[in-house]
């Protein structure tokens, strides 16, 4: 034997993972052809911003996505994965706003055509460092059809679909409460605002007097001066007397209606609330019941309007001011501080979002909402996992019209034009715009509208082109939960009406939405910069490795649930990439090579015979599991066949035949089963590369050309095994239970695992392991009794009675320190996992996987509790 020229000793992910990914991308590997003779299966990416880096969120997608997509080029599809990324408006205006700063210039010194000249400067310059990142990844993704939401056939596809809508009244504007950033200056929409739990006020003011007032409970006193309405529960006997009445707004002099609205809690405060419809999204509703007026008393930078003296100040100035005054009128009743409740913020500049009544352009969507809904009532699509469909449909059955104008400049512009006469025009991307004196609507789209056109817009749409007939429907969405509503749905609905003109089944922009959680810490705690805990994944390749990286992601993929992850799980994942490592440069220093096809039936011994019928079971398993997305499954399947079955069993039985035709070059028995056991090792190997391949694609394939000297595992086909031997399972099942008994009992009694002891096998002979006393006894380092053996120990297990003489060989007085030492530690470990799943603390809040993990802890606990007292036990005094 000699070793591997192939493989150095240790595997190193930085001198792989680079020349293989350019091989690959170099070899058009990536590249779908839609003219092949194959069925074609299509993923998009979830575009990333264009401001945005890799982290650890997108790092899952990916690694799941890209598992999905290198499987099915094995299988023999034309497999598209499609790039991109989206023009992330809001936050790429401000990336570039803080670019002028510095400067000392304001986008307004600029002008409009310029700023967004400026954009797209940066955007050659700064933007998309996302996808070199991408590539250390190994996303195989298709980069000849990269996309970009700004790019000029995507803008197209934007403003046909906006015109259809328009034309077909399904676009409108109107006067509606918003989500506002006084800072940023636009609209946002509910996913670019952050909620937090801050501190703040409830102040409770008497408006009125005598038996006829009526006291109210606000955290905003400020907005009282646009109050226009007194509310209480229709129902509520403390109020009736009141209700039809009017109350004097204090400060202002102005009276207000007291109305009855079913809104109301009566059990929340005094169960009177005030109503300012322009300064809340609530109180605009019962406005509209109610035809309250609508009195705007901040401007678009939060500062108070309304005449008086708090006119001028901001509204955090403002609220203490009002406050102040009531106090001094005797209106204040009660003060509570610090309050705690939930605060919005804008996402992209932290500051408090406030709500506000604007002219803002809408999508009236409840035909495209239904539509979405029966798609995937009527199997269609199809939600993984199943229990989420229903946070689906609760969405798109109560959905209201979304509100699609952002106060911007970069993004796609609104392409309606006003006239000199109160004309007003849409224009569509094949139409002329008009001329002197027209204006166009100065507002940018919402992000998400040009989002919800990519499965489609990236394939060519509106133009029928050969990648729209190829690949739409895409196959598969993969997203988180938690943009299920602000992406996915909006995705269906549009998708939908676009492709409206094909048979349903082809009308929908995917058949499958894989849906998964948020990457969280091993304790299942939210990951922030904040709190220490956040992961960055271009950390994790340049540690552990990206195959490491990939696998401990993909590890926790559970569908919808959150993905637990930690250091020690990436450096247990490089062990398992070592571990593979050393098992091809064993089986190559072997000479192991992979057949055409297996060796015959009556060649294979029940060693081989058992890792083929287990190798053809995990294939069958992975599959399944694949087609289910449920990837924690596969990688806990595959990390424990290839560890424990192929490592740490399969190789140690195949050293013997294979040390035997080493040292016995003219037996020709010896020679067959070395040939035999070569062939059997390549093969077994060749298809737990291919299996982990998408999952792990460097170091699979750096091991796969090794061991076949083929081009690459990316375009080998994807394995297929009809082997099945219960029997040969059942019996070698049986050895290793024996093998681990013994070994247990060995190391109880303080053998080294290396040293060899006289052992005599009693009832082997009459077992049905009968046939495998030598790979027992080689493996246990077991030798043939002399005369006069004499057992100082004895162990049964299997039916099998393992005699052994140990004499002379342990320090008795010394084993017995050592067993007491490990009982203590088994028995701290067990009163930890015990404490641990009593804090209803820790089951409340811990991730399944970890909880599960701890009673794993206390099991084994329990179980060396017990072994370790028996082995006492048996020493003796």
């Amino acid at each position: 034997m000699t070793e591997s020229a192939q493989l150095p000793p240790q595997y190193d992910p930085s001198e792989v993972e680079g020349p293989r990914y350019a091989f690959w991308e170099k070899a058009g590997y990536f590249t779908a052809d839609p003219e092949r003779d194959a069925p074609t299966f299509s993923i998009v990416i979830p575009p990333p911003n264009v401001t945005g880096v890799l982290h650890i969120g997108h790092a899952l997608d990916h690694t799941i996505i890209d598992t999905i997509i290198r499987r099915r080029r094995m299988q023999g599809y034309t497999a598209l994965w499609l790039p991109g990324m989206d023009h992330a408006g809001i936050a790429t205006q401000n990336v570039v706003e803080r670019e002028l700063a510095k400067e000392g210039l304001s986008r307004h010194d600029l002008g409009r055509e310029r700023f967004v000249e400026r954009v797209w400067e940066w955007k050659a310059e700064s933007g998309g460092k996302i996808l070199g990142q991408m590539r250390r990844l190994g996303d195989s993704v298709d980069w000849t059809r990269e996309r970009f939401t700004m790019d000029a056939g995507l803008s197209r596809a934007v403003q046909t679909i906006f015109k259809r809508l328009f034309d077909q009244g399904l676009i409108y504007q109107a006067e509606r409460i918003i989500n506002w950033c006084p800072r940023c200056l636009t609209a946002l929409s509910d996913i670019e605002v952050d909620h937090s739990d801050d501190d703040g006020e409830l102040v409770s003011i008497r408006y009125g007097d005598g038996d006829e007032s009526i006291v109210v409970a606000t955290t905003r006193a400020e907005t009282m001066l646009g109050d226009t309405a007194v509310a209480v529960h229709p129902d509520d006997e403390r109020y009736r007397h009141l209700v039809g009445q009017t109350v004097e707004l204090p400060l202002t002099g102005r009276r207000i209606p007291i109305i009855a609205d079913d809104h109301v809690d009566p059990a929340f405060g005094t169960g009177a609330v005030k109503v300012t419809p322009a300064h809340d999204p609530n109180d605009f509703e019962i406005g509209r019941r109610h035809d309250l007026p609508s009195l705007t008393i901040l401007d678009e930078r939060g500062v108070v309007t309304a005449h008086g003296p708090f006119q001028g100040l901001d509204r955090f100035e403002a609220r203490p001011a009002v406050v102040d005054a009531l106090r001094e009128e005797g209106r204040i009743v009660k003060e509570i501080r610090p309050y705690v409740h939930a605060v919005g913020h804008c996402q992209r500049c932290g500051t408090t979002v406030e709500p506000r009544l604007s002219l803002q352009w809408f999508v009236r969507v409840a035909p495209l909402a239904k539509a979405a809904g029966d798609a995937v009532r009527d199997g269609r699509v199809t939600i993984h996992p199943p229990e989420l469909a229903a946070r689906y449909f609760a969405w798109v059955d109560d959905m209201h019209d979304w509100c699609i104008s952002r106060q911007l400049w970069w993004g796609h512009r609104i392409p309606v034009w006003y006239g000199p006469d109160g004309e007003v025009i849409c224009v569509g991307p094949d139409e002329e715009p008009p001329g002197d004196g027209w204006r166009q609507d100065a507002d940018v789209l919402d992000t998400w509208f040009s989002s919800a056109l990519w499965p489609f817009s990236t394939l060519g749409w509106p133009d029928d082109t050969s990648d729209l007939h190829a690949f739409y429907p895409t196959s598969v969405l993969v997203t988180g939960y938690d943009i299920l509503f602000f992406w996915v749905a909006r995705m269906m609905m549009f998708g939908l009406y676009a492709m409206g003109d094909r048979a349903p089944a082809d009308a929908v922009p995917f058949h499958h939405i894989a849906l998964h959680g948020l990457v969280r810490d091993g304790t299942g705690k939210k990951m922030s910069k904040s709190r220490g805990n956040a992961v960055d994944p271009l950390d994790w390749i340049d540690r552990f490795g990206a195959d490491a990286t990939r696998f401990t992601l993909a590890r926790g993929a559970n569908p919808g649930n959150d993905v637990p992850v930690s250091d020690e799980w990436a450096a247990g994942s490089r062990n398992f990439v070592n571990k593979l490592w050393n098992a091809a440069r064993f089986a190559l220093s072997h000479g192991a090579r992979v057949p055409r096809q297996l060796p015959d039936q009556a060649a294979l011994s029940a060693t081989d015979r058992w890792i083929l019928s287990r190798l053809a079971s995990v294939i069958n398993a992975v599959d399944a599991d694949l087609d289910r997305f449920e990837l924690a499954k596969v990688c806990d399947t595959l990390y424990h066949f290839a560890w424990d079955e192929v490592c740490d069993w399969y190789l140690e039985l195949a050293k013997i035949p294979l040390m035997a035709g080493a040292d016995r070059p003219d037996d020709a028995a010896a020679q067959r089963a070395a040939a035999v056991t070569r062939d059997v090792l390549g093969l077994v190997l060749d298809n737990l590369f291919k299996l982990l391949h998408p999952i792990m694609p460097f170091v699979t394939d750096e091991l796969w050309t090794a061991l076949t000297g083929e081009e690459s595992v990316m375009v080998a086909p994807w394995p297929r095994l009809s082997f099945t031997d219960p029997a040969a399972e059942a019996e070698l099942a049986g050895v290793m239970r024996l093998v681990t008994e013994v070994r247990r009992f060995r190391s109880d009694q303080g053998l080294r695992p290396a040293q060899r002891v006289p052992a005599r096998l009693r009832g082997l002979a009459e077992s049905p392991l009968a046939a495998h006393e030598e790979q027992i006894r080689t493996l246990l380092r077991l030798t043939e009794p002399a005369d006069g053996f004499t057992p100082t120990a004895a162990i049964e297990a299997e039916g099998v009675m393992a005699e052994i003489d140990t004499a002379g060989t342990i320090d008795v007085a010394a084993e017995r320190r050592r067993m007491d030492k490990d009982l203590a530690a088994a028995r701290k470990e067990a009163d930890q996992a015990r404490a641990k799943l009593a804090n209803t603390g820790f089951t409340a809040k811990a991730p399944a996987a970890v909880i599960d993990k701890t009673r794993e802890r206390l099991a084994t606990a329990e179980q060396d509790i017990e072994r370790l007292t028996e082995r006492l036990a048996a020493l003796g005094s």
